[in-house]
């Protein structure tokens, strides 16, 4: 299923080991073999016609149950409106798709396919550079940024993946991170509305405590979902991608320190929340946290947007669930929005032998009728404004109509720097799941972080 496949994917721990391991693949540039000038252009005139796009198309995907069948419903719909084409889906384990691609690249057997880690590098950190971004810089990707259908997308979500200031990717959806499930039921009985400052949600925890109501529901035994509470605390200090990259790049030329101002406040609030949750959360599991949600174990659940279908089906129709973004911040107007990333990215390679084919496969995708059809099937939140979602997504709308990157998708982990500054936000070291206090666990993310250099 997509929410797990995205729940995996948002697995702090593994995303940042990932992270400090990218760049090792490093030749695909040879298999360039062609430049995106020769590419037919959509651009301008609509989409092409029926007799203008033939042969064979061959799509490779990492898999994934509902985002599957959502392409293959793309697909169907492509085969009949170019009945002179036969469009194919590869759709390969997440844990074997990089070695596939490579190899299809090389082979020249795929034509469109998912792109990783699809991000610029800034200078200090150019070995983490992905091979999908040195693909899109050595011109083995087909630059789409004057193709007429990428105009269908958010501009915001368009500005989070641009390499060189150029496009080369399409994104099929959003999902996200920051976000608290709440029982309205609970608040509204306790006289509660859904906090937007971090003087709110305080207030809302000591009168829902007072009532005998655990204000916070966590899964803390697999450690990173208890990391959504960081990631929601961070996503308030820095609300921007702007201020996140600023804060990357001083931690990286040491101006900036992880003891004290923002970096220690992250702690501090993620430790306050640990605190009001329910006992022994860091032994409960994620999966459990639904159907405890339901039963109304405790009022808030910090968890992303993948969840929801889970959470809905746990909850039936007992009470009405809302979602709030993490307010940790006494600025309201820095807890505006969800931060989120960016779901599987569509690229064209210059290689390919059938760009006209593989530039109207991807119009298709982004006209709106196909494009809601597939955001609907694979459960993503949609990449372009606009566009008639579930009840739950419309009804955040307001909160995810500006894109803002979360912190993982932004962080460059040091690949020399120990486990206690992998994030660099030493969370796992907070009581429960650790020994620390906030500041303990500042220290050694500071000590990790500074021996690294």
């Amino acid at each position: 299923m997509a929410t797990k496949k995205l729940r995996r994917s948002t697995a702090i721990g593994r995303i940042v080991a990932a992270t400090a391991t990218l760049g090792l693949v490093a030749g695909l540039a040879a298999c360039g073999g062609g430049s995106s000038d020769t590419a037919t252009s959509t651009g301008g005139s609509g989409s092409p016609s029926a007799s203008d796009v033939t042969g064979d198309l061959n799509i490779l995907v990492s898999s994934a149950d509902a985002s599957d069948k959502a392409f293959g419903e793309v697909i169907d719909a492509f085969n009949a409106k170019y009945p002179n084409a036969k469009a194919t889906l590869n759709s390969v384990p997440n844990d074997t798709y990089p070695t596939t691609k490579s190899a299809q690249l090389t082979a020249g057997k795929v034509d469109v396919f998912v792109v990783k880690t699809f991000r610029e590098m800034p200078d200090y950190a150019q070995d983490s550079v992905s091979e999908d971004v040195q693909l899109a810089q050595s011109g083995g990707l087909v630059d789409l940024t004057d193709q007429a259908f990428m105009k269908n997308y958010t501009q915001s979500v368009l500005d989070s993946q641009a390499i060189g200031g150029k496009q080369y990717a399409v994104p099929t959806g959003t999902s996200y991170v920051t976000g608290v499930y709440y029982n309205k039921k609970i608040f509204s009985d306790n006289g509660i509305e859904a906090p937007t400052t971090w003087s709110e949600l305080q207030a809302a925890t000591e009168k829902l405590e007072k009532a005998g109501v655990t204000a916070f529901g966590i899964g803390g035994k697999d450690t990173w979902p208890a990391g959504l509470v960081m990631l929601g605390a961070v996503g308030s200090e820095y609300p921007t991608a702007a201020d996140k990259q600023a804060t990357i790049d001083g931690l990286w030329n040491q101006s900036v320190s992880l003891t004290s101002g923002k970096p220690l406040d992250v702690l501090k609030k993620t430790q306050w929340v640990f605190e009001h949750a329910q006992k022994n959360f860091s032994g409960a599991g994620y999966d459990d946290m639904p159907a405890a949600f339901a039963r109304g174990e405790f009022a808030m659940l910090p968890d992303g947007t993948w969840n929801q279908p889970t959470i809905a089906t746990a909850v039936n129709d007992q009470f009405e669930i809302g979602y709030f973004p993490f307010p940790g911040s006494d600025n309201a107007a820095d807890n505006k929005y969800l931060n989120g990333k960016i779901e599987l990215q569509l690229a064209v390679s210059a290689s390919s032998k059938n760009q006209a084919a593989a530039l109207a496969f991807l119009d298709l995708f982004s006209q709106k009728d196909t494009y809601t059809k597939f955001v609907e099937t694979s459960g993503f939140s949609s990449a372009q404004p606009d566009i008639d979602q579930s009840d739950f997504l419309n009804s955040i709308a307001d909160q995810t109509s500006q894109f803002e990157p979360v912190w993982e998708s932004l962080w460059i982990a040091n690949p020399n720097a120990g486990d206690d500054a992998s994030f660099p936000f030493n969370y796992p070291a907070l009581k429960p799941l650790g020994s620390s206090d906030a500041a303990g666990a500042a220290a050694a993310a500071e000590s990790a972080w500074t021996k690294a250099f």
